[in-house]
């Protein structure tokens, strides 16, 4: 039988497990690959109008990974892979601009270009945070900046008047003086790719699980994983001891009510111009394994 992939996420949780000899003591036959890891960030600069949706309908190398739950909920289903329903995460998130920017409320955005990931959790969340405040179509995304460590380059460039950031990225920009303009905190899927045994989807999260309680208990002593998922030009300016613990797993299900509601949202605001999928939420979901 094949090895379980898994691959690190923007998260301190799948390093902490690795560490601390989780996966192991789970049993779960594993391999670790460092897909987002790049020295220069060009894994994460896919050009325009290419994000996280259209990495999982062309087949992630993983056997699990994540995104956010909106582009999940819509590539399974899809029939591209499967939502996993044991579970879901939240990021902090935010909108950020220069420290001189003139910007400092969320309705002086309205008509300001925002860099965000196409149908990635910036895009949607970005639509969520805003429109509180403006029509949407003041709402003025803007998708050619690519993706997450792209995007960063263009703000911390100088490039950029205003980027929607997430997790380490979040705390860079706070760390560099960026001001953070609003708050678009979100929800992650995690995302199952193929047939895969139950049982090892039940090891990996239980893995996870123990490591999200060493992260509660004591962040400062992981957040140094953070240099692995950065690109090494950046390594000198980040000081991790001053950031928080990122990504909360929440192990709770994500229900049929909460895809359903999900659907609804990115139907009304016609961000799929295609569409959405056919598979309805029992067909769109990996449930988890039932206790012993």
């Amino acid at each position: 039988m094949s090895k379980f992939i898994i691959e690190p996420h923007f998260r301190l949780h799948e390093w902490v497990a690795v560490e601390k000899g989780y996966f192991e003591a789970e049993g779960l036959d594993y391999e670790f690959r460092e897909m987002v890891k790049s020295t220069a960030g060009k894994v994460h600069d896919k050009g325009d109008k290419v994000g996280a949706f259209q990495s999982l309908e062309a087949g992630r190398k993983s056997d699990v990974s994540c995104a956010c739950h909106w582009t999940v909920a819509v590539a399974a289903s899809k029939d591209h892979g499967k939502l996993y329903s044991g579970c879901y995460s939240v990021s902090p998130a935010g909108i950020f601009v220069p420290a001189d920017s003139p910007i400092k409320h969320p309705e002086q955005l309205a008509g300001v270009p925002i860099s965000v990931g196409y149908q990635s959790g910036s895009h949607y969340s970005t639509i969520q945070a805003l429109e509180q405040y403006m029509p949407l179509d003041q709402i003025n995304l803007n998708y050619a900046d690519g993706l997450l460590f792209a995007r960063m380059d263009k703000l911390v460039e100088g490039q950029s008047p205003a980027c929607a950031l997430f997790s380490g990225p979040y705390y860079f920009a706070e760390q560099l003086g960026f001001r953070k303009v609003i708050d678009t905190t979100f929800m992650i899927a995690t995302f199952i790719n193929g047939s895969l045994d139950p049982a090892d989807i039940k090891k990996y999260m239980a893995a996870l699980q123990r490591a999200q309680r060493d992260i509660d208990l004591r962040p400062d002593r992981y957040n140094h994983y953070y240099l692995n998922e950065f690109p090494e030009k950046y390594h000198a300016r980040m000081d991790v001891k001053r950031w928080g613990p990122g990504e909360r797993i929440v192990f709770e299900p994500y229900t049929k009510e909460t895809f359903d509601e999900t659907f609804k949202w990115i139907d009304d605001r016609k961000i799929f111009e295609n569409g959405l999928g056919s598979c309805s939420y029992e067909g769109s979901v990996v449930a988890p394994m039932a206790a012993e």
